[in-house]
Formats: structure tokens, C-alpha cells, sequence
């Protein structure tokens, strides 16, 4: 018995010479796939960073869920209170509503495989964050682009005190 569903987006391709590159001074994104809306599809990008990259600080979704497969190297994470480090093969997946963070573990690069499972035009996002980090744009336009890309940031004191003590 085949069962009949509809989606909000069409089959995508997207081939490794063809895909977006954005670089930051810390990690390199490769922008794979974005396809759907808030109430369907994906985002799916692959983060390179370097040995002492500081990733992403503490932060939720309230729509999304996002997806982590560590394809080399080893990434700390801060999920709810608890950091914790994932390494090659690890995978992760942060409901939302979940505060997390990430960055490069200690001694460590990372190759991490992104995905969620709602698209919020989240390419903007990231676009956006490379620009801030390169000095280009404004970190005021993060904080005012919140709702707009479901990204909300919080302050966790297990994720101070786990780069503090790096």
C-alpha cells in the first residue's frame, strides 16, 4: 500500500562545486540545501571550524529542531546544562525549546553536517553572522533578526564556565 503525502518543497540537489561557501574568521559553512517554510523543509549546511573556533554561543529554537552529525574531528556542546564533547560519528538532535551552543573542543577542528527540520531562511542568517564576524554588518542586526530567523539567544553559566576553563 502506497501512501499518498504532500510536501512543501520539490526534490534538491545541490553538488559540492555548486554550493555557497561563506567564511567567517574561525569556521567555513557550505551552504547544501534550504528548501520548504516554518511548517515544512529543511536547512542543511556543513561547518568547518577551526582548531579553537568558538561556534555558536548559547541559544534555542522555538519552532526547529537541529540536527548535528560530527563527520571529523570533535565538537563540544552545551545541551540544556550539560556540555558535553561529540566526536567523528557522533550525532545530536536539540528539540526545541532547548538551550544549546557549540564550538570546537579543546586541541580539536570540527566537520559538522547541520540540519533542521524547519526552513527559516536560515542561508540569511548565516549570511548575516559571517558579515557581523568579518566586521561588515552591525551585532545589533543579530539580536533584531531573532524572530525572524528563530535563533534566541541566552546566557548559560555551565557554557562560561566550560570556555573559561579551556
Amino acid at each position: 500500500m502506497t501512501e499518498n503525502t504532500t510536501t512543501s518543497f520539490h526534490p534538491l540537489l545541490t553538488r559540492h562545486a555548486d554550493a555557497e561557501t561563506c567564511v567567517d574568521p574561525s569556521s567555513t559553512m557550505r551552504l547544501l540545501g534550504e528548501a520548504g517554510d516554518a511548517d515544512g523543509g529543511f536547512t542543511s549546511y556543513r561547518s568547518t571550524f577551526a582548531e579553537g573556533a568558538v561556534g555558536a554561543p548559547a541559544h534555542f529554537h522555538t519552532r526547529a529542531t537541529e540536527l548535528f552529525f560530527v563527520l571529523d574531528g570533535a565538537l563540544r556542546v552545551l545541551v540544556g546544562e550539560e556540555v558535553t564533547v561529540l566526536r567523528k560519528g557522533d550525532f545530536l538532535a536539540v528539540p526545541p525549546h532547548t538551550p544549546h551552543a557549540f564550538a570546537a573542543a579543546p586541541g580539536h577542528a570540527a566537520d559538522v553536517l547541520f540540519v533542521f527540520d524547519h526552513a527559516m531562511d536560515r542561508f540569511a542568517y548565516l549570511r548575516l553572522l559571517g558579515r557581523v564576524m568579518r566586521g561588515e554588518a552591525d551585532p545589533k542586526e543579530i539580536a533584531e533578526s531573532a524572530e525572524r530567523f528563530d535563533n534566541h539567544y541566552v546566557e548559560s553559566a555551565a557554557w562560561r564556565a566550560a570556555l573559561d576553563a579551556s
